[in-house]
């Protein structure tokens, strides 16, 4: 019966990421720096609003957008934090993950032999979604400009098919972000053209030194851009699924008929948490932020010690070292490193051939596991 399954499915591969995260997980003694999740646990202020969501049996379907009240709170949140500002009746749709939210989306905005640029490496998440769609992903090659998308490296690939350009920052892998101007530059580019933007921010709240700067947050833009976002990374809510897009009231609407066929709405529960956690000033998230700065630096000191080299990440919770001295492909390296040091990093080529010659490593993990992982990384390296 294979003859009758999707044909498009034969190119998609699953993510080299939980390859690497597999083969780890089967040996306790793996000091596993591969999945990008905090190891926070949810703060209990959250979580206590799940149970009494469970408790008071707000348990049924809601709206399919979400609960008005849910995006009414995610409208003041965005304001106050990014200031860019969609309307809760119409233009919010709380999704399971921004995952489905970033499926959703492309689902909607794309038909066959649309193009979609995207800046590579990247997260494996929209490519296959691409191809899904019948459409053609154009990639952009930014590891020889310090991983950074710049305006006129998206010029050079708008062609008269172009329907949407990707920006994923603060990025995964590469803990990169984009800074105001450059922001602006890839505006001006773009604010005549009718093309979407989907700009995925889910790492927003995770940046170190600098404030997030919104595409959306530039008027020319608002009416274009699909913005991204939720609580996985910021609140350590990964499990309770709970995505957020925000966009046109077109595009919603039309968002809105996929993820009803799809899911028919988020779930009751984490909408409950998540209204709790956008509503409620606790400090947990500078916390947690403060804790990862710690340990970016701690891990950037010692890949350079190792002599690899490394751009600082602006944010998000991963270093994206370059390996190519090894003289070894990524997987080869990654497989090697989990097999003889009994640590697990993510190899380059799961975010494209444009990773190849670099390892992912999330420091989303405790200062003592990242000093054994270092120790056992630097023991490895010196052996090749």
């Amino acid at each position: 019966m294979t003859g009758v399954m999707n044909p498009r499915l034969r190119s998609i591969h699953i993510s080299g990421i939980r390859t690497i995260a597999a083969m780890a997980e089967k040996d306790p003694d793996v000091i596993n720096l591969t999945i990008g999740q905090p190891d926070f646990p949810t703060p209990d202020y959250i979580k206590e609003a799940g149970k009494r969501a469970i408790d008071n049996n707000k348990t049924a379907y809601t709206h399919t957008a979400g609960m008005l009240e849910l995006r009414e709170a995610v409208n003041q949140y965005m304001q106050k934090k990014y200031q860019f500002n969609y309307r809760p009746d119409d233009e919010i749709l709380i999704t399971a993950g921004a995952s489905q939210a970033i499926d959703t989306a492309l689902r909607t905005i794309l038909e066959e032999g649309s193009e979609v640029i995207i800046p590579m490496p990247v997260f494996p998440g929209y490519e296959p979604v691409v191809q899904m769609c019948g459409a053609v992903p154009i990639y952009i090659d930014t590891s020889k400009n310090g991983f950074k998308v710049s305006a006129d490296m998206i010029k050079e690939k708008i062609t008269d098919n172009t329907r949407c350009l990707i920006l994923s920052y603060p990025s995964n892998p590469t803990g990169r972000t984009l800074n105001k101007q450059e922001i602006q530059e890839i505006a001006d580019l773009l604010k005549e053209r009718d093309i979407f933007v989907i700009s995925d921010e889910i790492y927003s709240e995770l940046l170190y030194e600098n404030k997030h700067s919104s595409i959306a947050s530039i008027p020319e833009m608002r009416d274009k851009t699909i913005v991204i976002n939720g609580l996985s990374k910021s609140h350590a809510m990964t499990g309770w699924r709970l995505g957020i897009a925000m966009g046109p009231s077109e595009i919603i609407a039309e968002m809105s008929k996929v993820q009803l066929y799809n899911v028919t709405c988020a779930s009751s529960i984490s909408q409950y948490a998540a209204l709790e956690a956008l509503t409620k000033e606790t400090g947990d998230v500078p916390r947690m932020v403060k804790e990862y700065r710690k340990r970016r630096d701690y891990m950037y000191e010692r890949l350079i010690g190792m002599g690899l080299e490394v751009y600082k990440p602006e944010g998000a919770f991963y270093l994206f070292p370059s390996i190519s001295s090894t003289g070894i492909s990524s997987m080869d390296f990654a497989i090697k490193l989990l097999q003889e040091e009994k640590t697990a990093v993510v190899p380059g080529d799961a975010f494209s051939e444009f990773g190849e010659g670099y390892i992912r490593i999330s420091y989303a993990s405790s200062m003592e596991h990242l000093e054994v992982g270092a120790n056992r990384l630097e023991r490895f390296i010196k052996k090749l």
